[in-house]
């Protein structure tokens, strides 16, 4: 193959990545379907190894991929499959097409960093927190950063849009509702924008080079690369071209080598070299085509790393809503958060979520918010389940189906209609029924399993709850209309359970002949 070819493959692979990995976090309308989803999501390194050591079947092996293909050629990932590759390489085409920064400059290894870096992401994985690798992680930065910033705006547009074309009686678009925005899930995406962008746009891949984690443990797999770029001695002209177009910083022109563990593999050398002085060969495996070095250290590292590793559509709104007259006075006591179905309970959930928001972004019902401390610092932006913007629909397994890293297992419909996230709590003294002699029933209009009835009570009827029932979709929670406290809620189970079914109830048989109804 032409050598000029590898970078118009790469932009052409890189792009495509990109653009289908933002439509999975951008698709407020559900629009494409899980196996699709799946399928676009199946290489990004994070959540597969972690969805690999959690549920170990052939459709988590994404990462082996992306370990074989950096062992044969180096850090294809960080080039063409990571999405905030492809973003910094965008900041960095921007800069210089506005004059900016005419060129890139050598940079510094920043090895120690960089191998710091991935410590602090890896070690406390071994221990249960996944809090450093979702603060880390380049797909679940990208993933909050489409799904909190970008997802916003694209709704707000559909919106506007969808009432412009009202105006003549067009009707191809609908509004959506967008039920919360929790302020955390901004600010932070806003922070690493901020952060990538002026690393990028000062210093091209430096990211990838001293924070990244993933770029951190493909840079030491990519020392012993098969296939490397190296500088033929014997052709180069010293002209500096690939130097000023590295945009890892990684090409020594007065030594002629290129340290190959800092290349991102993005071929611009190769397409900027005049004399054919830049070759794509076969190194057998050492650092350096041309210069053999070893260090037992970092080989150490790269064999213990591994082992940290391993260590470890829109809600329907109620037809008629009671509007209280009083303010409910007794506070609603939830001891655990409701984590989404499949989750299987807050431990393993917390402990295997990257926080990435696809799930968040694919919500039907935008039950599933990012959360801020209800699973403590730690667990900082991982989805929770918010039944105050809207409530999980009972035959809805969307989540399920594209969780990448294995943090909500898959569930048919049958099985997710009996799987108890939490359980149903009612508090009388905040009920309307009993403190304004009122009717209601919100609560059990919206209750799929019939956990909550009613039953006679003065000259009204008043809600009664089965917990035994409940599968914490928190529908009731959501309809009821009192006010700052919910006279019902959901109370999360720290291991989700199995709900009992409530079998049918018998219709009463009449005998026309005996007793006529009319």
């Amino acid at each position: 193959m032409h050598l000029p070819t590898f970078k118009k493959l790469r932009v052409v692979l890189s792009l495509f990545f990109f653009l289908a990995t933002s439509l999975v976090l951008v698709d407020f309308l559900s629009l494409l379907p899980p196996v699709i989803v799946r399928s676009i999501l199946f290489l990004q390194f994070t959540p597969s190894i972690l969805n690999f050591f959690t549920v170990a079947g052939g459709a988590a092996i994404g990462f082996m991929v992306v370990l074989v293909l950096t062992f044969l050629f180096g850090r294809i990932y960080c080039s063409t499959i990571c999405p905030i590759g492809t973003l910094q390489d965008m900041v960095a085409f921007i800069s210089k097409k506005l004059r900016l920064r005419r060129y890139h400059e050598p940079l510094e290894p920043h090895s120690n960093i960089h191998l710091a870096f991935l410590v602090v992401a890896a070690l406390p994985v071994a221990i249960g927190s996944m809090f450093a690798v979702n603060l880390l992680d380049p797909f679940s930065n990208f993933g909050r950063l489409s799904g909190s910033l970008i997802r916003p705006l694209i709704i707000v547009a559909n919106n506007v849009l969808a009432s412009f074309l009202e105006l003549f009686n067009r009707f191809d678009l609908f509004p959506v509702e967008v039920k919360s925005v929790a302020l955390a899930s901004v600010i932070l995406p806003l922070l690493f924008l901020a952060l990538v962008g002026w690393m990028s746009f000062q210093h091209g891949r430096l990211y990838c080079n001293s924070i990244c984690p993933v770029g951190a443990l493909l840079r030491l797999v990519s020392r012993y690369s098969i296939f490397k770029i190296a500088i033929d001695a014997d052709h180069c002209k010293s002209c500096q071209l690939c130097q000023r177009v590295c945009k890892a910083g990684c090409i020594d022109r007065k030594s002629k080598t290129v340290e190959f563990e800092r290349c991102v593999v993005c071929f611009n050398c190769l397409t900027a070299c005049p004399s054919g002085g830049l070759k794509f060969v076969l190194s057998l495996g050492s650092p350096n085509p041309h210069q053999q070095v070893v260090d037992g250290a970092r080989r150490s590292f790269l064999l213990g790393t591994p082992l940290l590793f391993i260590g470890r559509k829109i809600a329907a709104d109620t037809a008629k809503v009671v509007k209280p007259q009083k303010d409910s006075t007794i506070p609603e006591r939830k001891l655990h958060p409701v984590t989404p179905p499949g989750s299987l309970g807050i431990n393993h959930f917390t402990q295997t979520c990257t926080a990435c928001h696809v799930c968040i972004s694919s919500c039907p019902s935008q039950v599933l918010q990012p959360s801020f401390l209800q699973y403590g610092l730690a667990g900082l932006l991982q989805p929770v389940m918010d039944f105050g913007a809207s409530y999980c629909n009972f035959e809805c397994t969307v989540c399920t189906e594209i969780c990448p890293s294995g943090a909500m297992r898959k569930m048919t419909v049958e099985e997710k209609k009996l799987n108890q996230a939490g359980r149903v709590v009612f508090i009388k003294q905040n009920c309307v029924v009993y403190t304004e002699n009122t009717d209601c029933g919100a609560c059990t209009e919206h209750c799929p399993t019939k956990a909550v009835t009613m039953v006679p009570y003065k000259n009204s009827r008043l809600p009664e709850v089965k917990p035994e029932y409940c599968i914490g979709c928190g529908a009731c929670e959501h309809a009821c209309p009192t006010r700052p406290y919910r006279a019902i809620y959901v109370d999360g189970n720290p291991v989700h359970l199995i709900a009992k079914k409530k079998e049918p109830e018998k219709k009463q048989e009449v005998n026309l002949k005996d007793d006529f109804p009319f």
